[in-house]
């Protein structure tokens, strides 16, 4: 007993979707990492046929698994392009082994490895890296700002204070008024700058109270819709750090649908998941929570896409591009990491939050 739960305790901690499947395609056994490709639970997948989670652009991988097992041979396809449920596009190598068992007659262990995972790892560690040099280079920016502003503004005082005329007033006014004022735009280019007073946050309450203040704000005719996975366990964050964070993107997912010329009615998504043995960097997480902002906007323009997170960077005339530079930095101080895509009609910006393991013991519960 002790072997098999030994056994069975690697198989739920490997990044390798595997996969048990009889001679009709039924499935046996699947491991967390291909609960998360089919998109449900073990209950619920469990004596399903495969083909009612996943499909193959061309047809070619079922075609092939199912010539594996009545040949009894083993098989290798690299990078075939697979559908999931809901309509998601993956990029995979597959191997199957088929075997014959005295209890289950011809069965086949399908290992499904997702390719565009090295890829999204790259991006992110490209992301991450970015970003850090960017927030290093424009804090030492905005220190060698500051130092100046603070001395024209209080030789401005000076000056106000030797004036004899009321009226020159007005221009010692607006010299410290301006000086204020780049000020605070070079505090906000960085956000809050404290460090998170974590605790236990439920994440499904702090999004329902950005939709409510997203509602306010929103012109008629936007609608939201919700996908919230009820498992999710409350996390350890900064409750109010994690609002601004994900406020910022769903005001702009909002400003986006709201602008967006088609005759489809403009949509907002508020959507979470659990991923599991998920890689954050160089990182790899057994549980991340992933929140999911999506719109059916315009779209980031491509010359945009490589800066979207760089302060002063906008698609919109009317802002300032502070929110995303913002709440990139926001969620790099849990551990997390914001990443999107875009194309028209469909932009999507995923929070991805580390579990620790005291959120991971809760969701055992």
């Amino acid at each position: 007993m002790a072997d098999i739960n030994h056994h069975k305790n690697i198989l739920d901690n490997l990044a390798l979707a595997v996969f048990l499947v009889d001679e009709k395609l039924f499935i046996k056994y699947l491991n967390p990492a291909a609960e998360e490709i089919v998109g449900t639970g073990v209950r619920h997948a469990l004596n399903r046929s495969l083909t009612d989670f996943i499909q193959d652009t061309d047809g070619e991988l079922i075609k092939r698994i199912q010539d594996s097992i009545q040949s009894v041979h083993p098989i290798t396809q690299r990078e075939v392009c697979m559908k999931c449920l809901g309509g998601s596009e993956l990029i995979i190598d597959c191997s199957t082994t088929p075997m014959i068992s005295k209890k289950k007659g011809s069965v086949c262990l399908l290992e499904i490895s997702k390719v565009d995972r090295m890829v999204r790892i790259s991006r992110e560690e490209h992301i991450l890296s970015e970003t850090q040099a960017t927030q290093s280079m424009l804090r030492g920016l905005a220190h060698e700002i500051k130092n100046p502003l603070g001395g024209l503004r209080g030789a401005a005082q000076l000056l106000a204070g030797e004036l004899t005329e009321t009226s020159l007033h007005e221009y010692t006014d607006v010299i410290i008024s301006e000086a204020d004022r780049l000020r605070k735009l070079v505090d906000r280019m960085f956000g809050p700058n404290i460090m998170p007073a974590k605790k236990l946050v439920n994440v499904h309450h702090v999004l329902e109270h950005i939709r409510h203040l997203a509602l306010a704000e929103t012109p008629t005719g936007v609608e939201f819709k919700i996908d919230y996975d009820p498992s999710i366990p409350e996390i350890i964050a900064d409750r109010d750090l994690l609002v601004q964070a994900v406020l910022n993107i769903v005001r702009n997912a909002v400003r986006a649908a709201d602008r967006y010329t088609n005759e489809v009615k403009p949509e907002i998504t508020q959507k979470t998941r659990i991923l599991r043995q998920y890689t954050l960097g160089d990182v790899m997480h057994r549980l991340v929570v992933e929140i999911s902002v999506t719109d059916n906007g315009p779209g980031i323009k491509e010359e945009l896409k490589s800066q979207i997170f760089f302060p002063m960077v906008s698609g919109s005339a009317d802002d300032k591009g502070l929110g995303l530079s913002i709440s990139q930095n926001l969620i790099n101080l849990h551990g997390g990491l914001i990443e999107f895509d875009s194309m028209p009609g469909h932009t999507q910006f995923r929070v991805l939050l580390p579990l620790s393991a005291e959120d991971q013991l809760s969701l055992k519960k």
